[in-house]
């Protein structure tokens, strides 16, 4: 499988430190899988403008084509203002509206505040239902105190990273099964 871990912050750590834990976790329990880490800080991502996907170039482009490439998204975002960053709303903006049809998603949010752990399921959810995801329904909630220089040092916190990464290739099996079982009734 294609599986992408999209750090959704320009800057920061802690959602670097929750996706890399969440890749090692990934590659450590399922043998055989390569997670492709996109860290927006790394590119220079145009602002969507209403143009297709597919005339954007550069680095736009190739954050665009990964994702839209992937059977696997995992996003790791922090909570700015209570929001998602803008630079992760742009990305889903630069993308056709059924970009993540077919694809399992899973969250983990890394905030400030406790009071921030609806972000995922009020603003993220929506989006990535809206863009035809079949989005994992739990997620992993962290404060930046879960986080201490560069290791996640909450257990709980660890172990729901665990049960996520179980849950998200679960979905991703079950549904690739599913699909290929649909393909399989037609002979064209």
């Amino acid at each position: 499988m294609k599986i992408v871990a999209l750090v959704g912050a320009k800057v920061g750590w802690s959602t670097k430190v929750a996706t890399n834990n969440i890749k090692e976790t990934l590659e450590n329990k399922y043998k055989g899988e390569i997670v492709d880490v996109i860290d927006l800080a790394e590119y220079d991502i145009e602002f969507a403008d209403g143009r297709n996907f597919m005339d954007y170039r550069q680095d736009t482009a190739m954050v665009i084509n990964k994702l839209m490439d992937a059977d696997v998204i995992i996003i790791t975002t922090p909570v700015y203002q209570a929001s998602i960053p803008g630079l992760l709303k742009n990305v889903f903006d630069l993308l056709p509206m059924d970009a993540f049809q077919d694809k399992t998603v899973g969250i983990m949010v890394v905030a400030g505040s406790e009071k921030h752990f609806l972000v995922a399921e009020q603003q993220l959810k929506p989006i990535l239902s809206f863009m035809k995801a079949q989005t994992v329904q739990s997620y992993v909630f962290a404060t930046q105190n879960d986080i201490v220089k560069g290791r996640i040092i909450n257990q709980d916190v660890i172990f729901r990273i665990d049960i996520l990464v179980d849950e998200i290739m679960q979905t991703a099996i079950a549904f690739k099964n599913i699909k290929e079982a649909q393909d399989a009734m037609y002979d064209f």
